[in-house]
């Protein structure tokens, strides 16, 4: 081969789901230490916030915001309610669902974690402009598209929005605040 050739031959880039991967297991990472640092944790956190959104919310409600399993929020409510943050009462109206609300110390938590999750919030944001932040959301929302993200969209697609009928369609970009800044 000439020099020419070998000058046009670059190496592949590397998939862009390891890439995006590699990059969103270094921000979660950061953004878990943020938290930590504050006194909580990213499912903390994510209960919190959706009871900030939801005042009183069932667990399946919950569960379905966080896009986790009812018996992997159950474990981390039990924590939570041990530690003071939330209650748990049943629904009058239906003694199988357990309603769920802040207490005065999870409210505390709360605007401590907020606190924590803005300065992150802050720090990544670093360098970009407003149109490089709406640029990268679209990617990211089409990624997720073309990984095939369910019709609600992905599991945080109920964190900003407080009904289902703003959730984004299959196909279509997340609609919604974007400037949600509690979330990371």
């Amino acid at each position: 081969m000439d020099r020419g050739t070998l000058s046009r031959m670059r190496p592949a880039p590397p998939p862009i789901g390891l890439h995006l991967t590699q990059a969103a297991r270094v921000v979660s990472h950061a953004f878990d230490s943020a938290l930590a640092q504050a006194g909580g944790s990213v499912p903390v956190w994510l209960v919190l916030l959706n009871l900030k959104i939801r005042p009183q919310a069932s667990q399946r409600e919950l569960a379905e915001a966080i896009g986790v399993r009812e018996a992997t929020l159950t474990h981390h409510l039990n924590a939570m309610e041990a530690e003071g943050l939330l209650t748990r009462a049943r629904d009058p109206a239906n003694r199988r669902v357990h309603i769920v609300q802040l207490s005065e110390t999870g409210e505390a938590a709360f605007v401590r974690l907020r606190g924590a999750a803005v300065s992150f919030d802050r720090q990544l944001r670093q360098g970009l402009t407003d149109a490089d932040l709406d640029h990268l959301g679209r990617l990211l929302d089409r990624l997720a598209g073309n990984a095939g993200a369910g019709q609600d969209g992905p599991p945080w697609a109920g964190l900003a929005e407080t009904t289902a009928a703003v959730r984004p369609r299959r196909g279509t970009p997340a609609s919604g605040p974007r400037s949600v800044k509690p979330t990371s």
